[in-house]
Protein backbone atom coordinates (compact mmCIF):
# COMPACT_ATOMS: atom_id res chain seq x y z
CA UNK A 1 0.00 0.00 0.00
CA UNK A 2 3.07 2.72 1.12
CA UNK A 3 4.15 1.42 -2.56
CA UNK A 4 0.85 2.70 -4.16
CA UNK A 5 1.24 6.11 -2.73
CA UNK A 6 4.89 6.35 -3.42
CA UNK A 7 3.42 5.56 -7.16
CA UNK A 8 1.06 8.67 -7.43
CA UNK A 9 4.48 11.13 -7.29
CA UNK A 10 5.67 9.25 -9.96
CA UNK A 11 2.78 10.73 -12.32
CA UNK A 12 2.87 13.86 -13.03
CA UNK A 13 -0.48 14.96 -14.29
CA UNK A 14 -1.70 13.15 -11.51
CA UNK A 15 0.39 14.72 -9.00
CA UNK A 16 -1.08 18.06 -9.97
CA UNK A 17 -4.70 17.00 -9.83
CA UNK A 18 -4.36 15.87 -6.75
CA UNK A 19 -2.34 19.37 -5.92
CA UNK A 20 -5.28 21.44 -7.22
CA UNK A 21 -7.83 19.46 -5.72
CA UNK A 22 -6.09 19.71 -1.90
CA UNK A 23 -5.73 23.76 -2.77
CA UNK A 24 -9.39 24.46 -3.95
CA UNK A 25 -10.14 22.91 -0.50
CA UNK A 26 -8.32 24.84 1.30
CA UNK A 27 -9.84 27.88 0.00
CA UNK A 28 -13.05 26.66 0.77
CA UNK A 29 -11.97 25.95 4.42
CA UNK A 30 -10.57 29.43 4.79
CA UNK A 31 -13.84 31.11 3.35
CA UNK A 32 -15.66 29.07 5.78
CA UNK A 33 -14.29 31.31 8.24
CA UNK A 34 -14.81 34.69 6.49
CA UNK A 35 -18.04 35.97 8.31
CA UNK A 36 -21.22 37.71 7.13
CA UNK A 37 -21.16 41.55 8.29
CA UNK A 38 -23.23 42.48 10.57
CA UNK A 39 -23.56 39.87 12.89
CA UNK A 40 -22.84 39.19 16.82
CA UNK A 41 -20.36 36.18 16.33
CA UNK A 42 -20.50 35.54 20.18
CA UNK A 43 -24.55 35.15 20.37
CA UNK A 44 -24.68 33.61 16.86
CA UNK A 45 -22.81 30.60 18.24
CA UNK A 46 -24.53 30.68 21.59
CA UNK A 47 -27.66 30.24 19.31
CA UNK A 48 -26.25 27.36 17.62
CA UNK A 49 -24.87 25.53 20.64
CA UNK A 50 -28.98 25.34 21.77
CA UNK A 51 -29.96 24.10 18.35
CA UNK A 52 -28.46 20.59 18.11
CA UNK A 53 -30.88 17.93 16.63
CA UNK A 54 -32.56 20.19 14.66
CA UNK A 55 -32.35 21.53 10.90
CA UNK A 56 -29.98 23.96 11.73
CA UNK A 57 -27.69 21.58 13.44
CA UNK A 58 -27.76 19.65 9.84
CA UNK A 59 -27.63 22.35 7.69
CA UNK A 60 -24.59 23.50 9.74
CA UNK A 61 -22.86 19.82 9.32
CA UNK A 62 -22.87 20.12 5.18
CA UNK A 63 -21.87 23.26 5.47
CA UNK A 64 -18.49 22.70 7.55
CA UNK A 65 -19.89 24.43 10.44
CA UNK A 66 -19.96 27.80 8.22
CA UNK A 67 -23.34 27.78 9.20
CA UNK A 68 -23.39 28.35 12.87
CA UNK A 69 -19.66 30.90 12.05
CA UNK A 70 -22.32 32.76 9.88
CA UNK A 71 -19.55 32.77 7.42
CA UNK A 72 -19.92 33.78 3.57
CA UNK A 73 -20.19 30.49 2.39
CA UNK A 74 -23.08 29.60 5.09
CA UNK A 75 -25.25 28.45 2.95
CA UNK A 76 -22.73 25.73 1.49
CA UNK A 77 -23.27 23.72 -1.44
CA UNK A 78 -27.11 22.69 -0.29
CA UNK A 79 -28.65 24.76 -2.64
CA UNK A 80 -26.62 23.23 -5.64
CA UNK A 81 -28.14 19.78 -4.24
CA UNK A 82 -31.52 20.92 -3.78
CA UNK A 83 -31.86 21.98 -7.88
CA UNK A 84 -30.09 18.98 -8.78
CA UNK A 85 -32.40 16.53 -6.78
CA UNK A 86 -35.10 19.01 -8.16
CA UNK A 87 -34.07 18.94 -12.12
CA UNK A 88 -33.48 15.26 -11.77
CA UNK A 89 -37.33 14.98 -10.43
CA UNK A 90 -38.81 16.83 -12.70
CA UNK A 91 -37.19 14.75 -15.58
CA UNK A 92 -39.81 12.04 -15.07
CA UNK A 93 -42.49 14.70 -14.90
CA UNK A 94 -41.03 17.15 -17.67
CA UNK A 95 -40.65 15.85 -21.40
CA UNK A 96 -38.51 18.27 -22.58
CA UNK A 97 -36.26 17.72 -19.29
CA UNK A 98 -36.54 13.92 -20.30
CA UNK A 99 -35.34 14.61 -23.66
CA UNK A 100 -32.12 16.83 -22.98
CA UNK A 101 -31.43 13.95 -20.36
CA UNK A 102 -30.98 11.35 -23.39
CA UNK A 103 -29.34 13.89 -26.10
CA UNK A 104 -25.86 12.88 -24.23
CA UNK A 105 -23.28 15.42 -23.93
CA UNK A 106 -25.10 18.71 -24.92
CA UNK A 107 -28.15 17.72 -23.06
CA UNK A 108 -26.36 17.00 -19.52
CA UNK A 109 -24.88 20.48 -20.39
CA UNK A 110 -28.06 22.37 -21.17
CA UNK A 111 -29.36 20.75 -17.46
CA UNK A 112 -26.27 21.77 -15.77
CA UNK A 113 -27.32 25.36 -16.76
CA UNK A 114 -30.48 25.16 -15.48
CA UNK A 115 -29.06 23.62 -12.05
CA UNK A 116 -26.93 26.98 -11.75
CA UNK A 117 -29.20 28.76 -12.39
CA UNK A 118 -31.87 26.73 -10.01
CA UNK A 119 -28.72 27.46 -7.30
CA UNK A 120 -29.28 31.10 -7.62
CA UNK A 121 -32.52 31.32 -6.99
CA UNK A 122 -32.67 28.90 -4.16
CA UNK A 123 -29.69 30.63 -2.81
CA UNK A 124 -31.36 34.16 -2.40
CA UNK A 125 -34.80 32.78 -1.06
CA UNK A 126 -32.66 30.67 1.69
CA UNK A 127 -30.60 34.06 2.17
CA UNK A 128 -33.56 35.98 2.51
CA UNK A 129 -34.83 33.82 4.83
CA UNK A 130 -31.70 33.47 6.77
CA UNK A 131 -31.69 37.25 7.57
CA UNK A 132 -35.36 37.90 8.22
CA UNK A 133 -34.81 35.06 10.67
CA UNK A 134 -31.45 36.65 12.00
CA UNK A 135 -33.10 39.66 13.00
CA UNK A 136 -36.18 37.65 15.30
CA UNK A 137 -33.43 35.76 17.12
CA UNK A 138 -31.95 35.92 20.10
CA UNK A 139 -28.77 34.25 22.00
CA UNK A 140 -30.04 32.37 25.07
CA UNK A 141 -28.78 35.24 26.97
CA UNK A 142 -31.45 37.50 25.37
CA UNK A 143 -28.61 39.36 23.02
CA UNK A 144 -29.69 40.14 19.71
CA UNK A 145 -27.44 38.27 17.21
CA UNK A 146 -28.28 41.39 14.54
CA UNK A 147 -27.45 44.14 16.37
CA UNK A 148 -28.81 46.64 13.29
CA UNK A 149 -31.04 45.19 10.88
CA UNK A 150 -33.23 46.44 8.21
CA UNK A 151 -33.65 46.18 4.65
CA UNK A 152 -29.70 47.03 4.15
CA UNK A 153 -28.46 44.15 6.00
CA UNK A 154 -31.24 41.81 4.26
CA UNK A 155 -29.84 42.93 1.16
CA UNK A 156 -25.85 42.30 1.79
CA UNK A 157 -26.36 39.18 3.36
CA UNK A 158 -28.48 37.74 0.65
CA UNK A 159 -25.90 39.04 -2.13
CA UNK A 160 -23.27 37.56 0.50
CA UNK A 161 -24.21 34.33 0.84
CA UNK A 162 -25.45 33.81 -2.93
CA UNK A 163 -22.12 34.54 -4.07
CA UNK A 164 -20.70 32.31 -1.57
CA UNK A 165 -22.82 29.38 -2.57
CA UNK A 166 -22.17 30.45 -6.28
CA UNK A 167 -18.64 30.69 -5.81
CA UNK A 168 -18.66 27.18 -3.80
CA UNK A 169 -20.31 25.79 -6.69
CA UNK A 170 -18.26 27.21 -9.42
CA UNK A 171 -14.76 25.70 -7.15
CA UNK A 172 -17.18 22.26 -7.42
CA UNK A 173 -17.19 22.22 -10.88
CA UNK A 174 -13.28 23.48 -11.27
CA UNK A 175 -12.40 20.32 -9.09
CA UNK A 176 -14.33 17.70 -10.90
CA UNK A 177 -13.06 19.25 -14.55
CA UNK A 178 -8.87 20.15 -13.44
CA UNK A 179 -8.79 17.94 -10.03
CA UNK A 180 -9.51 14.13 -9.39
CA UNK A 181 -13.04 13.00 -7.30
CA UNK A 182 -16.40 14.46 -8.22
CA UNK A 183 -15.73 18.07 -6.36
CA UNK A 184 -19.30 18.95 -5.00
CA UNK A 185 -18.73 15.71 -3.16
CA UNK A 186 -15.76 16.51 -1.72
CA UNK A 187 -16.64 19.91 -0.48
CA UNK A 188 -19.33 18.41 1.45
CA UNK A 189 -16.62 15.88 2.52
CA UNK A 190 -14.18 17.99 3.28
CA UNK A 191 -17.13 19.73 5.28
CA UNK A 192 -17.82 17.00 7.69
CA UNK A 193 -14.25 15.69 8.15
CA UNK A 194 -13.31 19.12 9.71
CA UNK A 195 -15.17 18.47 12.36
CA UNK A 196 -12.96 15.09 12.83
CA UNK A 197 -10.36 16.98 15.15
CA UNK A 198 -12.96 18.43 17.47
CA UNK A 199 -14.55 14.98 17.83
CA UNK A 200 -11.52 13.19 18.67
CA UNK A 201 -10.38 16.44 21.21
CA UNK A 202 -13.78 15.94 23.02
CA UNK A 203 -12.91 12.02 23.22
CA UNK A 204 -9.80 12.53 24.72
CA UNK A 205 -11.16 14.89 27.03
CA UNK A 206 -14.05 12.57 28.28
CA UNK A 207 -11.03 10.56 28.85
CA UNK A 208 -8.94 12.64 30.69
CA UNK A 209 -12.00 13.76 33.50
CA UNK A 210 -12.67 9.97 33.76
CA UNK A 211 -16.44 10.38 32.24
CA UNK A 212 -14.91 7.50 29.46
CA UNK A 213 -12.82 4.71 30.55
CA UNK A 214 -10.02 3.86 28.14
CA UNK A 215 -11.22 0.27 27.14
CA UNK A 216 -14.76 1.71 26.55
CA UNK A 217 -12.46 4.18 24.39
CA UNK A 218 -11.38 1.41 22.23
CA UNK A 219 -14.46 -0.35 21.63
CA UNK A 220 -15.80 2.62 20.39
CA UNK A 221 -12.94 2.72 17.79
CA UNK A 222 -13.31 -1.01 17.05
CA UNK A 223 -17.25 -0.24 16.53
CA UNK A 224 -16.82 2.47 13.90
CA UNK A 225 -14.13 0.68 12.10
CA UNK A 226 -16.42 -2.77 12.05
CA UNK A 227 -19.29 -0.27 10.72
CA UNK A 228 -16.72 1.55 8.30
CA UNK A 229 -16.04 -2.09 7.19
CA UNK A 230 -19.83 -2.92 6.82
CA UNK A 231 -19.94 0.49 4.67
CA UNK A 232 -17.46 -0.29 2.34
CA UNK A 233 -18.74 -4.30 2.20
CA UNK A 234 -22.39 -3.24 1.48
CA UNK A 235 -21.51 -0.27 -1.53
CA UNK A 236 -19.29 -2.72 -3.33
CA UNK A 237 -21.45 -5.16 -3.32
CA UNK A 238 -23.41 -6.02 -6.95
CA UNK A 239 -26.21 -8.41 -7.99
CA UNK A 240 -25.37 -9.18 -11.50
CA UNK A 241 -28.03 -10.45 -14.13
CA UNK A 242 -26.51 -12.37 -16.78
CA UNK A 243 -27.10 -10.81 -20.23
CA UNK A 244 -26.49 -12.80 -23.58
CA UNK A 245 -25.87 -10.82 -26.71
CA UNK A 246 -27.12 -12.49 -29.91
CA UNK A 247 -24.90 -13.40 -32.65
CA UNK A 248 -25.68 -10.95 -35.88
CA UNK A 249 -24.09 -11.21 -39.27
CA UNK A 250 -23.10 -7.77 -40.96
CA UNK A 251 -21.51 -7.67 -44.33
CA UNK A 252 -18.80 -10.72 -43.90
CA UNK A 253 -18.46 -10.17 -40.49
CA UNK A 254 -20.52 -11.83 -37.15
CA UNK A 255 -20.92 -9.65 -34.06
CA UNK A 256 -22.13 -10.31 -30.83
CA UNK A 257 -22.48 -14.11 -28.72
CA UNK A 258 -20.70 -12.50 -26.31
CA UNK A 259 -21.76 -12.85 -22.45
CA UNK A 260 -21.71 -9.58 -19.86
CA UNK A 261 -24.04 -9.21 -17.01
CA UNK A 262 -26.21 -6.01 -15.85
CA UNK A 263 -24.35 -4.61 -12.37
CA UNK A 264 -27.66 -3.64 -9.97
CA UNK A 265 -26.06 -1.69 -6.71
CA UNK A 266 -27.56 -2.80 -3.67
CA UNK A 267 -27.56 0.48 -2.00
CA UNK A 268 -29.04 2.15 -5.51
CA UNK A 269 -30.40 5.74 -3.87
CA UNK A 270 -27.03 6.18 -2.08
CA UNK A 271 -27.01 8.68 1.07
CA UNK A 272 -30.41 10.68 -0.69
CA UNK A 273 -33.12 8.47 1.56
CA UNK A 274 -31.50 9.65 5.08
CA UNK A 275 -30.70 13.56 4.11
CA UNK A 276 -34.58 13.33 3.18
CA UNK A 277 -35.75 11.85 6.19
CA UNK A 278 -33.41 13.52 8.92
CA UNK A 279 -34.82 17.23 6.72
CA UNK A 280 -38.40 16.47 7.19
CA UNK A 281 -38.04 14.85 10.62
CA UNK A 282 -36.37 17.80 11.91
CA UNK A 283 -38.64 20.28 10.56
CA UNK A 284 -41.55 19.75 13.50
CA UNK A 285 -38.79 20.38 15.64
CA UNK A 286 -37.09 23.39 13.69
CA UNK A 287 -40.59 25.43 13.78
CA UNK A 288 -40.94 24.88 17.33
CA UNK A 289 -37.96 27.11 18.50
CA UNK A 290 -39.55 29.81 16.90
CA UNK A 291 -42.52 29.57 18.93
CA UNK A 292 -43.48 29.20 22.63
CA UNK A 293 -44.18 25.64 22.94
CA UNK A 294 -44.45 26.24 27.05
CA UNK A 295 -48.03 27.36 25.70
CA UNK A 296 -49.13 24.38 24.14
CA UNK A 297 -48.68 20.95 25.74
CA UNK A 298 -48.91 19.09 23.01
CA UNK A 299 -46.91 20.81 20.84
CA UNK A 300 -44.09 19.88 23.21
CA UNK A 301 -45.04 16.78 23.76
CA UNK A 302 -44.60 16.42 19.74
CA UNK A 303 -41.48 18.32 19.94
CA UNK A 304 -39.63 15.98 22.40
CA UNK A 305 -41.08 12.46 20.53
CA UNK A 306 -39.48 14.03 17.28
CA UNK A 307 -36.39 14.10 19.06
CA UNK A 308 -33.29 11.99 18.38
CA UNK A 309 -33.13 8.60 20.55
CA UNK A 310 -36.79 8.82 21.16
CA UNK A 311 -38.93 5.49 19.97
CA UNK A 312 -41.39 7.70 17.53
CA UNK A 313 -38.21 9.66 16.27
CA UNK A 314 -36.68 6.08 15.31
CA UNK A 315 -39.91 4.75 13.63
CA UNK A 316 -40.58 7.79 11.35
CA UNK A 317 -37.19 8.24 10.74
CA UNK A 318 -36.83 4.62 8.89
CA UNK A 319 -40.18 4.82 7.41
CA UNK A 320 -38.53 7.76 5.71
CA UNK A 321 -36.08 6.20 4.49
CA UNK A 322 -37.95 2.88 3.05
CA UNK A 323 -40.14 5.56 1.04
CA UNK A 324 -36.86 7.60 -0.28
CA UNK A 325 -35.26 4.55 -0.91
CA UNK A 326 -37.80 3.09 -3.09
CA UNK A 327 -38.67 6.46 -4.56
CA UNK A 328 -35.41 7.47 -5.44
CA UNK A 329 -34.68 4.63 -7.05
CA UNK A 330 -37.59 4.37 -9.41
CA UNK A 331 -37.05 7.60 -10.48
CA UNK A 332 -32.64 6.90 -10.99
CA UNK A 333 -33.34 3.59 -12.66
CA UNK A 334 -36.17 2.75 -15.28
CA UNK A 335 -36.50 -1.10 -15.83
CA UNK A 336 -38.42 -0.48 -18.76
CA UNK A 337 -35.57 1.75 -20.65
CA UNK A 338 -33.08 -0.52 -19.89
CA UNK A 339 -34.84 -3.41 -21.31
CA UNK A 340 -36.08 -1.81 -24.53
CA UNK A 341 -32.09 -0.66 -25.15
CA UNK A 342 -31.13 -4.25 -24.28
CA UNK A 343 -33.63 -5.35 -26.55
CA UNK A 344 -32.07 -3.08 -29.31
CA UNK A 345 -28.90 -4.28 -28.83
CA UNK A 346 -29.53 -7.92 -29.80
CA UNK A 347 -29.48 -8.92 -25.41
CA UNK A 348 -31.49 -10.77 -23.39
CA UNK A 349 -31.41 -12.41 -19.68
CA UNK A 350 -31.52 -16.45 -20.34
CA UNK A 351 -34.61 -17.89 -19.69
CA UNK A 352 -36.58 -14.25 -19.78
CA UNK A 353 -38.09 -13.32 -22.78
CA UNK A 354 -37.00 -10.04 -24.48
CA UNK A 355 -39.01 -6.70 -24.12
CA UNK A 356 -41.60 -6.88 -20.71
CA UNK A 357 -41.05 -9.87 -19.25
CA UNK A 358 -37.51 -8.97 -18.78
CA UNK A 359 -38.19 -5.31 -17.49
CA UNK A 360 -40.86 -6.54 -14.86
CA UNK A 361 -38.02 -9.56 -14.08
CA UNK A 362 -35.38 -6.33 -13.48
CA UNK A 363 -37.81 -4.44 -11.61
CA UNK A 364 -38.70 -7.87 -9.43
CA UNK A 365 -34.60 -7.99 -8.86
CA UNK A 366 -34.50 -4.57 -8.25
CA UNK A 367 -37.44 -3.94 -5.36
CA UNK A 368 -35.47 -7.05 -3.01
CA UNK A 369 -32.13 -5.55 -3.61
CA UNK A 370 -33.98 -2.12 -2.88
CA UNK A 371 -35.62 -3.61 0.24
CA UNK A 372 -31.91 -5.19 1.11
CA UNK A 373 -30.12 -1.80 0.80
CA UNK A 374 -33.11 0.41 3.11
CA UNK A 375 -32.58 -2.30 6.10
CA UNK A 376 -28.78 -1.71 5.46
CA UNK A 377 -29.15 2.44 5.44
CA UNK A 378 -31.39 2.42 8.25
CA UNK A 379 -29.26 -0.07 10.42
CA UNK A 380 -26.57 2.38 9.29
CA UNK A 381 -28.55 6.08 10.44
CA UNK A 382 -30.15 4.70 13.82
CA UNK A 383 -26.94 3.36 15.20
CA UNK A 384 -25.88 6.47 15.82
CA UNK A 385 -28.61 7.48 17.19
CA UNK A 386 -29.13 4.77 19.78
CA UNK A 387 -25.49 4.60 21.12
CA UNK A 388 -25.58 9.07 21.19
CA UNK A 389 -28.97 9.31 22.93
CA UNK A 390 -29.29 6.33 24.84
CA UNK A 391 -26.51 4.90 25.86
CA UNK A 392 -24.63 8.36 25.87
CA UNK A 393 -21.46 7.16 23.74
CA UNK A 394 -19.25 9.95 22.04
CA UNK A 395 -19.92 8.49 19.14
CA UNK A 396 -18.71 11.24 16.56
CA UNK A 397 -20.19 10.86 12.89
CA UNK A 398 -23.71 10.15 12.29
CA UNK A 399 -25.32 8.45 10.35
CA UNK A 400 -25.46 10.09 7.05
CA UNK A 401 -22.11 11.65 7.58
CA UNK A 402 -20.60 8.40 7.50
CA UNK A 403 -22.19 7.07 4.41
CA UNK A 404 -21.26 10.38 2.79
CA UNK A 405 -17.50 10.10 3.97
CA UNK A 406 -16.73 6.55 3.43
CA UNK A 407 -18.83 6.45 0.25
CA UNK A 408 -16.61 10.03 -1.53
CA UNK A 409 -13.56 8.14 -0.02
CA UNK A 410 -13.83 5.34 -2.12
CA UNK A 411 -15.12 6.57 -5.05
CA UNK A 412 -12.28 9.10 -4.86
CA UNK A 413 -9.78 6.39 -4.42
CA UNK A 414 -10.94 4.41 -7.37
CA UNK A 415 -10.48 7.55 -9.97
CA UNK A 416 -7.00 7.85 -8.29
CA UNK A 417 -6.51 3.71 -8.80
CA UNK A 418 -7.90 4.45 -12.29
CA UNK A 419 -5.04 6.75 -13.44
CA UNK A 420 -2.13 4.38 -11.87
CA UNK A 421 -3.80 1.30 -13.40
CA UNK A 422 -3.82 3.37 -16.81
CA UNK A 423 -0.28 3.87 -16.78
CA UNK A 424 0.51 0.60 -15.31
CA UNK A 425 2.08 1.50 -11.76
CA UNK A 426 0.75 -0.75 -8.64
CA UNK A 427 -2.31 0.48 -6.81
CA UNK A 428 -3.18 1.37 -3.67
CA UNK A 429 -4.45 -2.38 -3.08
CA UNK A 430 -2.26 -5.23 -4.94
CA UNK A 431 -5.87 -7.16 -5.19
CA UNK A 432 -7.85 -4.30 -6.20
CA UNK A 433 -9.29 -2.37 -3.59
CA UNK A 434 -11.80 -0.86 -6.45
CA UNK A 435 -12.95 -3.71 -7.77
CA UNK A 436 -16.88 -4.59 -6.94
CA UNK A 437 -17.81 -8.18 -5.59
Amino acid sequence: MIGGFQNITKIPELKKKIIFTLLMLAVYRVGCHIPTPGIDGTALAAFFSSKQGTLFGLFDMFSGGALSQMSVMALGIMPYISASIILELMTVVVPYLEKLKKEGEQGRKKITQYTRYGTVILSIIQGFGIAVGLENMTSPGGAMIVPVGGWGFRLLTVITLTAGTSFLMWLGEQITERGIGNGISLIIFSGIVAGFPVGVANSFRLMSTGEVTPFFMVLIVAMMVAVVGAIVFVERGQRRIPVQYAKRVVGRKMYGGQTTHLPLKVNTAGVIPPIFASSIIMFPATIANFLSVDEYPWLQSVVNALAPGHIVYTLIYVTFIFFFCYFYTAVHFNPVDVADNMKRSGGFIPGIRPGKNTAEYIDRVLTRLTFSGAIYVSAVCVLPTILIYQLHVPFYFGGTALLIVVGVAMDTTNQIESHMLTRHYESFMKKGFGKAR
